[in-house]
């Protein structure tokens, strides 16, 4: 059901999110050893810069989560209450 505050109260999937930025850390990384390792120096920066971006985006994340439920409301916390007498804007 769409109600038209949605920007406001949107939810944001972090675990997902670490998930992902978690995994390309791992093979970002992976792929700078193994282009140093092979004498490839430009895919090794490449993947290096890819590794930061990756790690820097799952260490915000993780504040995120640990910032507690205004950034990732769990299960337990109820959905918004539209606002009411407002119509949606289209």
């Amino acid at each position: 059901m769409r109600t038209g505050n949605e920007p406001i109260t949107a939810r944001s999937p972090l675990r997902l999110r670490c998930a992902l930025a978690s995994f390309g850390l791992v093979w970002a990384l992976a792929g700078t050893l193994l282009f140093a390792a092979a004498g490839h120096p430009g895919w090794a920066i490449a993947c290096g810069v890819l590794a930061a971006v990756a790690a820097t985006d799952l260490g915000l994340v993780i504040r995120h989560i640990r910032q507690g439920p205004h950034y990732q409301p769990g299960r337990d916390v109820p959905p918004y209450e539209p606002v009411k007498g407002k119509k949606p804007e289209r």
